[in-house]
């Protein structure tokens, strides 16, 4: 092959390599966009990305798009609610081929709600959870407060380890005296 006909040809791959991950970097973006807009079925004032459960959007050698998703803990309710709004979020967004998978090691941590997520949380009326499960445990033994997420106090108490869901607990609020759930420390 000549020397100018291999270079063409190297820069024909060069633009075809970089129109692919351009490609796919798009597509990789009009996923994320999709899926901050599908709401938790529990809390629909956040959405999965805020909660942390969308692990990773990656293309695949094959094209696909894999979007890793993990539950709340294992056997959480809404998981399948959730893996179906995610694949029906990513069909209308129109990215192609993808596949759902399920992550669950490391397992979810509350850790991963985003401060995006800790605002709605708060807004809806759901104290937001400490960063680490240390913190639970001292909340739950009374040794720390939670903040009431109406009136701010720090002037409450628990009332149950178990609230609506097995992810929140029951507070009250001793100042406002009306009772706001805990979105618990996984």
């Amino acid at each position: 092959m000549a020397p100018a006909t291999a270079t063409a040809a190297a820069n024909a791959t060069a633009s075809a390599t970089a129109t692919a991950e351009a490609e796919a970097n798009r597509r990789v973006s009009l996923a994320w966009t999709s899926l901050a807009a599908v709401e938790d079925p529990e809390i629909p004032t956040v959405s999965i990305v805020d909660l942390g459960l969308i692990r990773s959007v990656k293309p695949q050698p094959d094209g696909r798009l894999e979007v890793g998703l993990s539950p709340t803990y294992v056997g959480c309710p809404a998981t399948e609610v959730i893996r179906r709004s995610v694949e029906q979020a990513l069909r209308d967004a129109q990215i192609g081929e993808f596949v759902v998978t399920s992550v669950l090691s490391p397992p979810w941590s509350s850790d991963w709600i985003t401060a995006e997520g800790r605002r709605k949380l708060a807004i809806y009326g759901i104290a937001p959870p400490e960063h680490s499960a240390s913190s639970m445990r001292d909340i739950l033994r009374g040794n720390r407060p939670v903040g009431c997420p109406r009136c701010y106090s720090t002037d409450t108490e628990c009332i149950s380890e178990f609230g609506s869901t097995p992810c929140k607990a029951l507070h009250r609020c001793r100042a406002c005296l009306e009772p706001f759930e805990y979105f618990k420390c996984i």
